[in-house]
């Protein structure tokens, strides 16, 4: 990569990786769009797992003392159910389909009834949350806002939300490098990006994580889910406007 193509990353994960940390959300959606415009599509997921699990991690630490453990350790049981499935069927897709998949979601997840959306604090509802959030994330790339839908309704604060998405989210950056590594994409990234940039970036993401509180603990329950809806359309809107594009030109 060029050193200009580089900088335009570095500036997107210190971005992504801000937002995330004050959304739960969202910054990956966004990162992941850029990453498939310089890498194949199982280069572009283990890259994107590499710099989010990092800001994920940092984002864990951060809000630790929020976490819901039980809802952790379901979503993970149902999880592992769901990668061990899609292993089996071994499926990468292009980019045109992943960017259709992210771009639509917001607008799916907008028109279901509220009565429809399941609450994340029901009994078993973290398993199925694990298993169908896996399969979303593992075709798509990114499930955090398939996940959010499970938080909706539910009536935890806002740093509740924040720290125990983020936990579920690192376990899933973790199915993903795992799925995706075996189909190509740990050569590729290996090619991809030097030792050297990958660790920069790893350092950028844990920085630009750690402001996030600065905002957070300045926000509402109520403004925190206002902005969470207006980022997601606008990022819906632009993945599906890219969609359209790829698939226009075949």
């Amino acid at each position: 990569m060029t050193l200009a193509s580089l900088a335009i990353l570095g500036l997107t994960i210190c971005a992504t990786s801000f937002i995330a940390g004050i959304f739960g959300m969202a910054g990956g959606m966004i990162l992941l769009g850029v990453l498939l415009i310089y890498f194949d599509v199982a280069t572009a997921m283990v890259v994107f797992s590499l710099l989010q699990f990092s800001a994920n991690m940092s984002r864990v630490l951060l809000w630790r003392k929020f976490i819901l453990w039980p809802i952790f350790f379901q979503f993970m049981i149902g999880g592992t159910v769901a990668f061990g499935i899609m292993r089996l069927i071994a499926f990468i897709p292009d980019k045109a389909v992943v960017y259709l998949v992210l771009g639509s979601m917001p607008f799916v997840v907008e028109a279901l009834p509220r009565a429809w959306r399941p609450n994340i604090e029901w009994r078993f509802v973290p398993y199925a949350a694990g298993f169908a959030t896996t399969l979303v994330l593992l075709i798509a790339g990114s499930g955090g806002l398939f996940l959010d839908v499970f938080f909706q309704k539910s009536r935890l604060d806002r740093k509740t939300t924040v720290a125990t998405k983020a936990v579920a989210h690192t376990f899933g950056h973790v199915f993903r490098v795992g799925y995706f590594a075996a189909l190509g994409g740990a050569a590729g990234a290996g090619d991809a990006l030097p030792l050297w940039a990958i660790a920069s970036a790893v350092v950028l993401a844990i920085g630009a994580t750690s402001l996030a509180p600065l905002v957070l603990n300045r926000m509402t329950d109520h403004g925190f889910r206002q902005w969470t809806r207006a980022l997601i359309l606008v990022v819906g809107a632009t993945y599906l406007a890219r969609a359209g594009w790829l698939f226009w030109h075949g």
